[in-house]
């Protein structure tokens, strides 16, 4: 792929051959990840050659306990409001919360605690139309010591993938860095540009795709669109991959703006359909999802069946979470939040409706540690009913 940085990096560790023997087995059962080639995330949360998970132990996987059938959300409060066009949200160390504009290229600072704004700076090279503009952030696995922050956005020609580094010391408006595009020439549309972006447990970096509208590219695995990709922190196809020399993890995607990863690293993924069913889908690396060729279940074999399908007037899916042994997905034309239980990669129960209607459109679920989620709502990109302090992140307590 043309436009992606190389970059190579390595320490080579010279011991006996005892003491590496034994320092590697502590780190597989600690870390969950092979030193030489972390690889991708079992699906089934069991270990295969060249890794393990953070789970496993000498007497075998541990089991999750299944959430209950049905669960609770309580809004414990409103943390910031008066924001436009949100899209992405990471979380800092330290507790506040970036937040990207999709349609003024902007990435802020939200101060969790008062709801203060920053505006760190705009992204040049967006070009916001449709559904396009920035989209997805995250921070680098690195972040402590590299202050990185990576964005997903839609530019002249093509969707692309850049880092920057952020300065807090610099005036507001100015704490970001140039961009360092680290991935290009992912197919672009005013429509079903896909857009998340996030670190997996193995620290590489995940990116949903979408096939800009054209249906083709989704079984095309050397088309980038429809497609979920994984890749090195610069843009390299990941170690691990299943197609060789590719960025391409799984296909048949329509619209992927939804990734998520279970306790025991397992991949979740959301994606809006067309007329009849949008999903949600458990990844398997190599797995092919259907479309164009099906939507929703029942499509046949040698496509994977979504654990959870939804009418697109009741979600229209886009970020997802996972918490309390469920997966909580935003819904945009839905105006709701879902509960999907999860008993390994099926769901336990029938998907649970919360805050139906109350805040419009629902765009990105976070993890905010133990029981709690940050919500940001989407009611200023020119499809939604916007009230006066819109748009705004929640906190809530769900179980």
């Amino acid at each position: 792929m043309t436009g992606r940085t190389r970059r190579v990096e390595g320490t080579m560790i010279v011991q006996r051959r005892a003491v590496t023997a034994v320092l590697a087995a502590a780190l597989l059962l600690t870390a969950g990840c092979s030193s030489d080639d972390p690889g991708p995330p079992d699906p089934d949360g069991s270990t295969s050659p060249g890794r393990t998970t953070a789970q496993s132990s000498p007497s075998g996987p541990a089991t999750a306990e299944t959430p209950p059938a049905k669960g609770a959300v309580k809004v414990v409060r409103t943390v910031a409001t008066g924001l436009k066009s949100p899209w992405g949200l990471a979380p800092l160390p330290g507790g506040d919360l970036l937040v990207s504009s999709r349609g003024e290229a902007t990435i802020t600072r939200v101060d969790e605690k008062t709801g203060k704004k920053t505006e760190l700076g705009e992204v040049p090279g967006v070009s916001p139309a449709g559904e396009g503009g920035l989209l997805g952030i995250a921070l680098s696995p690195d972040f402590a010591s590299d202050h990185m922050v990576y964005a997903y956005f839609t530019a002249a020609s093509d969707n692309r993938i850049v880092r920057m580094l952020y300065n807090e010391k610099k005036p507001p408006g100015q704490q970001l860095g140039a961009p360092d595009t680290v991935f290009r020439g992912i197919p672009m549309g005013f429509v079903h540009n896909g857009g998340r972006i996030a670190f997996g447990p193995d620290k590489m970096l995940y990116a949903g795709t979408g096939e800009s509208g054209i249906t083709g590219l989704s079984q095309d695995k050397e088309s980038l669109g429809g497609k979920i990709l994984r890749m090195t922190p610069d843009g390299e196809p990941a170690p691990g991959n299943p197609f060789p020399d590719s960025p391409v993890y799984s296909y048949g995607h329509r619209n992927v703006q939804g990734l998520a990863w279970d306790d025991r690293q397992r991949l979740f993924a959301a994606e809006f359909g067309q007329d009849t069913w949008d999903e949600l889908n458990a990844i398997r690396p190599g797995g092919n999802y259907g479309w164009p060729e099906a939507e929703g279940k029942g499509g046949g074999s040698g496509f994977h069946d979504p654990l959870a399908q939804w009418s697109t007037d009741e979600a229209s899916p886009s970020g997802i979470a996972h918490a309390q042994g469920s997966v909580w997905m935003a819904g945009l034309r839905g105006e709701r939040l879902w509960r999907v239980p999860l008993k390994g990669t099926e769901a336990a129960a029938e998907p649970q409706a919360f805050l139906e209607g109350e805040y419009g459109r629902l765009r990105t679920v976070v993890p905010a540690g133990g029981d709690k989620l940050w919500l940001v709502t989407s009611n200023t990109d020119g499809r939604g009913d916007a009230k006066d302090d819109d748009d705004r992140i929640l906190e809530l307590e769900v179980t």
